[in-house]
């Protein structure tokens, strides 16, 4: 199937639509549960940050490097079996975290979890740009992106209570089975993706991750994305302990900051993702990137204040942060050829997910706690590290704004 070029969906393509938001939704809740378990999770096994960054980045090093390894077939095959292979092995993954009894244990099973689930998003983008023109993919991004607000809204909360309830390995064994579930429903549902095999090239699939690697073009949508990531994780690990060790939010509230913040995004990404498609792309990521800056240099100093005022420079930080993602997706989305995208998206994704673990095992050495109870040190610094690399993410934003004001 190829993108018809229409601004408005059909049945299928809204099917598919909620298909991949849905498969984001339990992906990104495997991902971003971490943060929230992160201070009971230190607890329990006695870790220091170091080692709970690495168990972090450990699942992001793991997927960068698996999306690499797999970039030069990502356009070999069927989108639809690539995006059950590694969605099964990802399950795999998932219940081996669920199951794991030691620091050791969990850092193999974040590995593991990592080599399949980090390459499921792009295996998603590259079914985005073959389904929807580029007229619609604004308003896919919104949407698809709400797996990250669902997340927060039911997601995080449920796996909090499940884990002051059963221990924080029961969040993972709920992800296996609602994972399982989605599979089957992928399985039976979505139809084969394979109008990108018409137009192969013969090279072999060393030589196409070679060829896509290479192209000057593609390599300005890599560095725009990895500076995106950088800056979109590295506050994120140590969100809970920062919350509760420094602003005094106990574990029984964690939850209603997590739930109010997804309930923002669930509102927030769809605005972004009509005006996406309406203004200009860059401007919009332009003015998110500013009041992101400008809430992280906030919420990073915060003294102890009321819960309800926590509540609000959260989600005002979180709008920041997350609306940044849908024009700067979009535009990247739009550099690559038909015929590469399936490697460009693996290879931007794997950039993505080593650029996060990089910023994730940098944060955990810049941020010190003395104590497993201790206030966390050096948050405020983080902040700034974290503002500075936003800052020059616009610049290259802008040089991808170039590559596609002159390729119209």
């Amino acid at each position: 199937m190829q993108a018809p070029q229409t601004t408005t969906f059909t049945s299928y393509q809204k099917i598919v639509i909620a298909l991949l938001a849905l498969t984001q939704f339990t992906v990104v809740l495997d991902f971003m549960v971490m943060s929230p378990l992160g201070d009971s999770l230190m607890k329990s096994m006695k870790i220091s940050p170091t080692q709970f960054g690495f168990v972090v980045s450990s699942y992001a090093f793991s997927a960068g490097i698996s999306g690499l390894l797999t970039a030069g077939f990502a356009d070999k095959f069927d989108r639809k079996k690539l995006l059950l292979f590694f969605y099964t092995g990802f399950i795999i993954g998932t219940l081996f975290c669920g199951l794991a009894p030691t620091y050791e244990t969990i850092v193999a099973a974040r590995i593991i979890t990592g080599l399949f689930g980090g390459v499921i998003g792009s295996i998603s983008m590259a079914i985005i740009t073959d389904l929807f023109s580029l007229q619609q993919r604004g308003r896919v991004m919104g949407f698809v992106q709400m797996g990250f607000g669902t997340s927060q809204v039911l997601g995080i909360p449920i796996s909090l209570y499940l884990a002051n309830g059963w221990g924080w390995q029961a969040p993972f064994i709920m992800i296996v089975g609602l994972s399982i579930i989605l599979a089957v429903v992928i399985l039976k549902i979505l139809q084969p993706i394979t109008a990108h095999l018409a137009i192969q090239s013969e090279r072999n699939a060393l030589s196409h991750l070679w060829h896509t690697i290479a192209k000057r073009d593609y390599r300005i949508g890599f560095m725009a994305t990895s500076l995106l990531a950088i800056g979109g994780y590295m506050m994120m690990p140590f969100g809970s302990v920062y919350a509760v060790n420094n602003l005094k939010v106990s574990q029984q509230q964690l939850p209603i900051i997590f739930m109010v913040a997804g309930i923002s995004t669930l509102i927030t990404m769809p605005m972004i993702g009509r005006l996406s498609d309406r203004i200009s792309k860059f401007n919009l990521f332009t003015i998110a990137s500013v009041w992101m800056v400008i809430m992280v240099l906030i919420y990073t100093r915060l003294p102890v204040i009321p819960l309800w005022a926590i509540i609000i420079f959260n989600v005002s930080m979180m709008a920041g942060i997350m609306s940044r993602m849908v024009p700067a997706t979009t535009m990247t989305s739009a550099i690559p050829d038909p015929q590469d995208r399936g490697a460009f998206m693996s290879v931007n994704a794997s950039l993505q997910q080593i650029a996060g673990g990089l910023a994730s095992f940098i944060a955990g050495l810049i941020v010190v706690q003395p104590t497993n109870f201790s206030p966390l040190e050096h948050y405020d610094t983080l902040g700034i590290v974290t503002s500075s690399i936003t800052l020059l993410c616009i610049g290259m934003m802008y040089r991808v704004k170039l590559l596609l004001d002159t390729a119209k």
